[in-house]
């Protein structure tokens, strides 16, 4: 069974702050910068950690420190999208390991931070998808870098539209299903009709007044300029950004791919922090 997809008005309290302060940043500004190099095959990537995203940015340090990228391949890469990477089980330090490999089988708690962006060159953590993780908690290794593409800002403007109406749809679906379920457990049998008639007042809150994602005249400047992948804003965790070797991440991203967007010839990696 899936797990339940519980919306509850503190959640739609967050997401209302999350909207009204999509400028704001909540810089850590007594912690030093943690900048890291990723080497590759075709190339250099070096890039810093926010301190804005503590917990992602102290995990992917205990990767590194680990070894958990030495040597493993960027396993999905799409052009004008992004390349992903982190799967230890792609390397040879851990690749034969099960029990190491299941100990990397956890998530880390979101951390969507106002101002934090897929801009091209932002790095994030993969996830699955919210079907199953309807938290949208980050693996604890996978991440990706964006590539993207650029976006006009009447296209922004329209994404910004479907990714309003989606989250209306789901918050309203997470409620009414919620009650069903309810329902259901009790060993009722749930009547939808009377169920959406209780809740007519609430749903017509969420549609005129949810808006969990506004674009900020910064985003809007840089995705139609250097790009960036906007649909993925505030669904998966931003924790760090490229500061030289965009060129590479073209590299990577051109190359040919086969089955399931895995690379022809392994793109390999090893990420090290700059003291």
């Amino acid at each position: 069974m899936q797990p339940k997809l519980l919306l509850n008005f503190a959640v739609i309290a967050i997401v209302f702050a999350f909207s009204n302060s999509c400028t704001q940043k909540n810089i850590e500004t007594n912690k030093d910068v943690v900048n890291i190099i990723i080497e590759t095959d075709l190339g250099n990537i070096k890039a810093f950690l926010y301190n804005e995203t503590p917990k992602h940015r102290d995990n992917f340090v205990k990767n590194i420190e680990q070894g958990v990228y030495d040597g493993i391949i960027f396993h999905r890469v799409i052009e004008n999208f992004m390349i992903q990477g982190g799967d230890p089980a792609t390397g040879a330090k851990f690749g034969d390991d099960s029990v190491k490999l299941k100990e990397f089988d956890k998530t880390i708690v979101a951390e969507f931070v106002p101002g934090l962006f897929h801009k091209k060159g932002a790095l994030a953590a993969a996830r699955m998808g919210d079907n199953v993780n309807p938290m949208k908690q980050s693996s604890s290794t996978q991440f990706y870098i964006v590539q993207g593409k650029v976006f006009t800002p009447d296209e922004l403007k329209i994404l910004e539209f479907k990714k309003n109406e989606n989250a209306k749809n789901t918050a309203i679906n997470n409620l009414i299903m919620d009650k069903a379920e309810k329902q259901i457990d009790e060993g009722k049998n749930p009547n939808m009709s009377e169920i959406y008639a209780q809740f007519k007042d609430t749903i017509e809150i969420i549609k005129l007044n949810l808006k969990p994602y506004d674009f900020s005249e910064e985003q809007i400047n840089i995705y139609a300029t250097l790009g960036g992948t906007p649909h993925l804003d505030a669904d998966y965790t931003v924790f760090g950004e490229v500061t030289e070797g965009f060129d590479v991440i073209d590299k990577i991203a051109a190359v040919k791919t086969g089955a399931s967007d895995k690379p022809l010839s392994d793109v390999r990696m090893k990420i090290k922090i700059i003291k």
